[in-house]
């Protein structure tokens, strides 16, 4: 480790506080239907959304109905992407002549981009063309993203509101948050990619003859509008195969930088819309804080162990660190931090291969998804999966105290908490169970391309990323077969949408309650002592839960590791 590494990290820590009152601001005044900076331009095309849509932007919807309204979005969304996989090679813009993907596999793939997860069990520059890519996958990528953000704002106003049964419009809030948020972000950042270096064409891949005198394709495409949003709107699905290690999808160190901003900005921000919208953002700097006390944890741990790199090697005299599977031109605490902050909020890109971390480097990573990602989380995904943990924090201190529990003027009743345990333990339920049926299945244990823990943190590591809707993996794991596509499918549905029902349930319960002042038996949600007991509910929950796993995989490799025990790959 050195000052330098550290200076990068708490360069990126400042930018993210400044950035969050600034965005949250704004992100309030779109959701709320006031005038920004913008209007004059993208007022008229919204309304002519509206008028094309037959939307009224005025009538409100109830909680169900709003969750109704998102859940055909997705069908729709994912039959479109489905088809356009499926008939690609009679499509134009596909000057590499691909093919027709597979079934499982476009169900797969189309399952993953509906639902922000991007998993891709194939390599983009080798399986689909410009078309899919730019109609299919980026246009995902903006509605998915849009998707995980409204709902958060949906439960934001159930928290906000009082006496009322609405909680928004979705087809208004999707129209605003696409046109005003994620659109004129990534026009000005894709441009600053190509000025960086990044493709953006539609011409045919170029041939180019190496030094040796071999003949080599370099494919090329619409790259730099796709990684735009798909670090914005943390999807994470990659054009090429290599993802962010690549240099067409990260050229430069600055490129790599700002890729990591733009990963947090929106979720960030996020929690100081909530704070604005109950009217104390103070509130929303208290969840921040203990976001931030995990993210921090993660990168110190993360970070030493990648520092420090291998025993074994050490030994031998080849000390300096674990540069295994990373890129020179980012260096260990750029992989590090990138590999931190793509996990914590549900982004999935990558710009070194999380396979070759060292156990416990990994381990963090795993722990990030497991949680839930809800440090800073995905756009959206990670703020209400907060709040579900607030739900529970604030229970327990009700308990502790034998009072009712209160957050920011609402009761926290049994509904409340029984959705709250419900959308949470949900998770785990995809992570281990997919993981205890595929150590149990010959087909699924000859894909791992390691044996001993490590191999069995690489299926682990597969179902928590898909079902925490990340995308990234311990690439070892071959993981394009029937059965791993059909699984890893149910459990991306199950992880996003058995979520957000019981959170959609919570955002109506708690807008037709009244709002109560505070009193003096009032909790105080706002100071050090609610963070440590958020952060702690968090730890304890997930200790309690994935212990067991862990110690089967990483922790009983890292143990091997300083037993001198190694394990030779397949």
């Amino acid at each position: 480790m050195t000052a330098i590494g550290w200076a990068q990290i708490a360069i990126f820590c400042v930018i993210i506080i400044a950035i969050t009152p600034v965005l949250g601001a704004y992100m309030t005044r779109v959701f709320g239907g006031e005038r920004t900076f913008l209007s004059p331009i993208l007022r008229p095309v919204e309304a002519a959304i509206y008028k094309l849509g037959g939307v009224d932007e005025r009538h409100e919807q109830h909680a169900v109905t709003y969750t109704v309204g998102m859940l055909l979005f997705h069908v729709g969304g994912f039959l479109i992407l489905y088809v356009l996989m499926r008939v690609q090679q009679w499509l134009p813009f596909n000057p590499a002549g691909q093919r027709a993907v597979a079934p499982d596999l476009s169900f797969n793939t189309a399952v993953s981009f509906v639902t922000n997860t991007n998993w891709q069990n194939y390599g983009g520059e080798s399986t689909l063309s410009y078309l899919v890519q730019m109609l299919g996958l980026t246009h995902q990528n903006y509605l998915s993203a849009a998707t995980g953000i409204v709902l958060a704002m949906a439960l934001i106003r159930g928290f906000a509101r009082h006496s009322v049964h609405t909680v928004g419009n979705f087809w208004v809030d999707i129209t605003r948050c696409t046109l005003y948020i994620l659109i004129p972000i990534c026009v000005p950042y894709a441009l600053f990619l190509v000025w960086q270096g990044m493709p953006q064409t539609l011409g045919a891949y170029v041939d180019a003859t190496t030094l040796e005198g071999a003949k080599e394709t370099i494919a090329v495409g619409p790259v730099a509008s796709q990684v735009a949003i798909k670090m914005l709107g943390t999807n994470g699905g990659g054009f090429f195969n290599a993802n962010a290690a690549h240099p067409f999808e990260n050229p430069t160190a600055l490129s790599n930088f700002v890729q990591m901003i733009s990963i947090f900005a929106l979720g960030a921000g996020l929690t100081n819309v909530f704070g604005r919208m109950v009217g104390n953002q103070k509130q929303g700097w208290a969840i921040f804080a203990a976001m931030g006390i995990l993210f921090i944890a993660g990168v110190i741990v993360c970070y030493a162990a990648e520092a420090h790199g291998n025993d074994a090697l050490n030994a031998l005299g080849l000390s300096g660190g674990n540069m295994e599977g990373k890129e020179v031109r980012f260096g260990i605490v750029a992989s590090s931090l990138f590999a931190v902050v793509t996990t914590a909020a549900s982004c999935g890109a990558v710009n070194t291969m999380h396979d070759s971390l060292t156990a416990i480097g990994g381990m963090v990573p795993l722990i990030n998804m497991q949680l839930g990602e809800i440090i800073i989380g995905g756009v959206g995904a990670g703020m209400y999966g907060m709040l579900l943990f607030v739900i529970i924090a604030i229970f327990v201190a009700g308990l502790m105290v034998g009072r009712t529990p209160e957050y920011v003027g609402k009761k926290i009743e049994a509904k409340e908490v029984k959705m709250a345990m419900l959308a949470i333990l949900v998770l785990p339920l995809m992570y281990l169970g997919w993981t205890a049926v595929a150590m149990q299945v010959p087909s699924a244990v000859a894909a791992m391309g390691n044996p001993g823990p490590h191999g069995f943190t690489e299926v682990l590591y597969a179902y928590v990323s898909q079902t925490a809707n990340n995308g990234s993996a311990f690439a070892g794991l071959s993981g394009n077969t029937m059965f791993y596509n059909l699984t890893g499918a149910i459990a991306m549905l199950v992880g996003r949408f058995w979520m957000i029902i019981p959170k959609m349930a919570i955002a109506g319960s708690l807008a037709a309650k009244k709002s109560i002042p505070p009193s003096a038996g009032t909790f105080p949600t706002t100071g050090g002592l609610f963070v440590g007991l958020l952060v702690g509910v968090i730890v304890i929950i997930g200790g309690l839960t994935f212990f067991p796993a862990l110690a089967l995989g990483p922790i009983v490799e890292q143990l091997a590791q300083n037993a001198g025990t190694l394990f030779a790959s397949n």
